[in-house]
């Protein structure tokens, strides 16, 4: 970009809402030539649950013409399987994971002071820009820093005479809050597909078939806004995109790794006067992966402006370069529920990286637990009324998962070890490798340290990502001859590496009792929270419990971070029926608190000590 040209745009930007250019690129001049009208329609917490996608139950007549007049895009995944995370992405054109700990849900990225939301760059090239109204960003965004308007009154109606515009308007009628009251569907629950993974119940039916009463209800609302459109005659100029946030919303879907809770619908209607901008024509399906961090630059792009060197995503419109071949996904904590899962999915295969396998899938999570269905699965898992598949959902997961979409779209058939697929679970394993290494991925740092962020972690010799990786890799192989090298990460004199070192002490159970030694050291004299927390959790699990569980009562107790607080509850919950002791810490924690979800962690923690919950660990 020309000297001028840079300096114009960056003088734009910060006339809009106070805001600076980042260092990596820039938007196109004020002067450039009014670009195309820009619409995202979205939606939340759903797969393609659309005829025009192959789905013989559904009714969406809108979304259909929509496909028929425009492009669909078969194989569309969103960053992670829930909003706020996702929501980061396609706000900055940045992975999450980039920014810790942004690739958790309900967190607060910490960020470079560079980065903005990329609507600054359609505002500085004259766009109006305005949201109606979700934010959920994750992140230090200012919604009236980033919109023109943001709000359920915002609209494109209220732009400047003759300025183009950049709409988002976001539909909640498929969220998962719907599916928490009873009803009566108008979809017959008999016509629904259940997932292999799913046992046959009326409930898990009925909840499957209002699901699709409700895409038809937002389809409804699909019809509305695109009607507004017509009703101006703007939609000959205009580029509508409709999109979900992440997959969903059943159970094993939203949360979840899988294309149940990654695979999104993506449809973009490009109006008469734009037509030229569309990769192919009407009703055309384009089959290549497409990622939602991938949606920012291709607004750029069709709005005619660069794309900042900064933004990951691949423009699959407008002008474009060579389709992705991989899209990337990870999870991170949800809501009060730590996990970590990476993933890479091709046009065929998924492959994932469980990196805390002895942990279960089916985690409680108060929010998610209050569908029925979650709750009748989980007690039929209790009572021992599942087949094997349908019960692996509440058992612990392996390192490495594999599965062919095109044979078995529930993705139950783990591959991870068939030799026929040696040479691509290969190239799908150093895909991912090298995508952790590129995104510079924050999330092996442990949430709270002060190491966490994009600057942060980038402080030479803060974070040793290659190290960190090698530790964590032989610890999520869970294999007792690998303890020695867990031992001498324990030695470390970096807090990560020790950190994963303990970690995977802790997934050894008793077999790390060898360690103990050196588990006792770290807990004792660590300098790190987080190190120690790992620490006594390996010790109480392999009996020693004298030190180790009061340690993590108190500091449940006492702790001054409401992370530190949250992962020692964890802790307790995760070491079962040894944390009985602290019980009535435990129990004051569920009501003193001072944070939601160290309440809702330590409320379960103490149903389940009490027998009032299954003990699923």
């Amino acid at each position: 970009m020309a000297r001028r040209r840079f300096l114009s745009a960056g003088a734009a930007v910060a006339g809009a809402g106070g805001l600076s250019l980042a260092p990596s690129g820039g938007a196109a001049a004020e002067t450039a030539p009014r670009g195309p009208n820009i619409v995202w329609l979205v939606s939340e917490d759903n797969n393609p649950f659309i005829g025009a996608y192959g789905d013989p139950v559904a009714r969406t007549p809108t979304l259909d013409a929509l496909a028929s007049e425009g492009v669909r895009y078969e194989n569309v995944f969103s960053v992670a399987p829930v909003c706020a995370p996702s929501r980061f992405a396609l706000l900055t054109g940045v992975y999450p994971q980039e920014c810790g700990p942004g690739q958790h849900h309900r967190a607060d990225a910490r960020t470079p002071g560079w980065l903005r939301g990329f609507p600054a760059y359609l505002r500085a090239a004259g766009y109006y820009c305005t949201n109606n109204a979700k934010t959920d960003y994750n992140g230090p965004f200012d919604p009236a820093a980033v919109w023109d308007a943001s709000g359920k009154q915002a609209h494109w109606s209220r732009r400047p005479a003759g300025a183009p515009f950049f709409a988002v308007f976001n539909h909640e009628s498929t969220h998962e809050s719907v599916m928490f009251a009873d009803g009566t569907p108008t979809t017959p629950p008999e016509s629904v597909r259940l997932p292999a993974y799913h046992p046959d119940t009326p409930t898990l039916r009925r909840d499957r078939a209002h699901y699709h009463d409700q895409m038809t209800t937002m389809d409804a609302q699909i019809a509305a806004r695109l009607g507004e459109l017509e009703a101006a005659g703007l939609a000959d100029d205009t580029i509508v995109f409709y999109y979900s946030d992440n997959g969903g919303v059943l159970p094993r879907s939203k949360r979840y790794c899988y294309d149940s809770g990654l695979h999104t619908p993506l449809i973009v209607r490009f109006g008469r006067n734009v037509a030229h901008l569309a990769p192919d024509g009407p009703g055309s399906v384009v089959r290549h992966p497409v990622s939602a961090i991938d949606l920012p630059p291709t607004v750029l792009r069709l709005a005619g402006l660069d794309v900042p060197a900064h933004m990951r995503g691949v423009p699959f419109a407008g002008r474009r370069g060579r389709p992705r071949r991989y899209a990337f996904s990870q999870r991170g904590r949800m809501d009060e529920t730590y996990d970590m899962q990476r993933t890479v999915r091709d046009r065929r295969y998924r492959y994932i990286r469980n990196y805390l396998p002895h942990l279960v899938y089916g985690q409680h999570v108060v929010y998610g637990w209050r569908q029925a269905g979650y709750r009748e699965w989980q007690d039929l898992y209790a009572r021992g009324e599942l087949n094997g598949t349908q019960s692996r959902f509440w058992r612990q997961k392996p390192a490495e998962e594999l599965y062919d979409l095109a044979k078995d779209p529930d993705e139950v058939h783990n591959l991870i070890d068939d030799p026929a697929l040696r040479t691509v679970r290969g190239r799908l394993r150093r895909a991912l490798d090298a995508h952790l290494l590129d995104t510079h991925d924050n999330g092996f740092i442990p949430e709270g340290s002060p190491l966490e962020g994009y600057d942060a972690s980038r402080a030479p010799g803060a974070y040793p990502l290659p190290e960190v990786l090698a530790v964590a890799g032989t610890a999520i192989r869970r294999a007792p001859e690998n303890l020695p090298r867990l031992v001498a990460a324990m030695r470390h004199d970096n807090e990560v590496v020790r950190y994963w070192g303990a970690l995977g002490a802790v997934m050894l159970d008793a077999g790390a009792e060898p360690a103990a030694d050196t588990l006792g050291r770290l807990l004792a004299h660590d300098p790190s929270v987080h190190v120690r927390i790992a620490a006594a959790e390996a010790l109480a699990r392999t009996g020693r419990t004298e030190q180790s569980v009061p340690w993590l009562a108190g500091t449940l107790a006492g702790h001054g971070h409401h992370r530190v607080r949250l992962q020692a509850v964890a802790a307790l919950r995760n070491i079962g029926d040894a944390a009985r002791p602290e019980l009535p810490r435990i129990e004051k924690a569920a009501v003193d608190d001072t944070d939601g979800q160290v309440r809702s962690k330590a409320a379960h923690t103490a149903a389940v000590l009490r027998g009032e919950q299954p003990d699923i660990r």
